[in-house]
């Protein structure tokens, strides 16, 4: 007799977040990109937008300024209550520690905030949620041994203060054409990512949220 051996059970993604700030300046937008170093067990060597996992100090930082009206009302698609702000907070964060550039204004994160947080403590300053835009969704295969549920917020780059300098986890920082981003070696929901915010470059359009995700380790696109 045959026994089918059980499938292994898929790993929960884990909440993640990144920031994709647009300079807007020229007749294309140029997006801030660097690469993951090969030595990184996700996705190694592929180019991405600044980001990272959402931290349990982000759940207690408060921020300068609240989502605008649209991007709150998009946002509740997304993540429920205190993790929406959450996932942008961490959106910013981790861009800053990756970037040296910081998206904030005048205010106090906390006291309760966890360790991530402490270089804006020391600035007195916080993030600005209100000029995040929500672009989209993507959550990693379920064959995959290390999975996110991710959240990409826009901004432009005119919101960010502070001399781009890497913290060591990004190489090759810098602005890239939309064009040539498309170019550089990245995975398939990075490459949705830069398509989406293609289109609303040209179409001006932000009425929908498509989530990327994998059936049967075959994309699908949701709205």
């Amino acid at each position: 007799m045959n026994v089918e051996t059980p499938r292994p059970r898929a790993i929960r993604p884990r909440d993640a977040a990144s920031l994709v700030l647009i300079d807007d300046a020229g007749g294309e937008p140029r997006i801030l990109m660097g690469r993951r170093h090969a030595r990184m067990k996700f996705i190694p060597d592929a180019f991405v937008f600044p980001g990272g996992k959402l931290d349990a100090g982000d759940l207690l930082a408060r921020p300068a300024t609240g989502f605008s009206g649209e991007t709150a009302r998009m946002m509740q698609s997304a993540a429920a209550g205190a993790k929406a702000e959450a996932l942008a907070m961490a959106a910013i964060r981790e861009t800053f520690e990756e970037t040296g550039l910081i998206v904030a204004r005048s205010g106090h994160v906390g006291d309760t905030a966890g360790e991530g947080w402490q270089p804006f403590r020391e600035r007195g300053i916080a993030p600005r949620l209100d000029v995040l835009d929500f672009v989209a969704r993507a959550i990693t295969p379920a064959s995959s041994p290390i999975r996110f549920h991710a959240r990409f917020f826009a901004a432009p780059a005119s919101s960010a203060e502070g001399t781009l300098q890497g913290s060591g986890e990004l190489s090759e920082l810098d602005w890239y054409p939309l064009s040539d981003a498309l170019k550089l070696p990245v995975i398939d929901v990075t490459e949705f990512v830069l398509r989406e915010i293609g289109r609303r470059h040209r179409e001006g359009a932000r009425t929908r949220i498509p989530l990327y995700s994998y059936r049967n380790d075959k994309p699908i696109v949701r709205a």
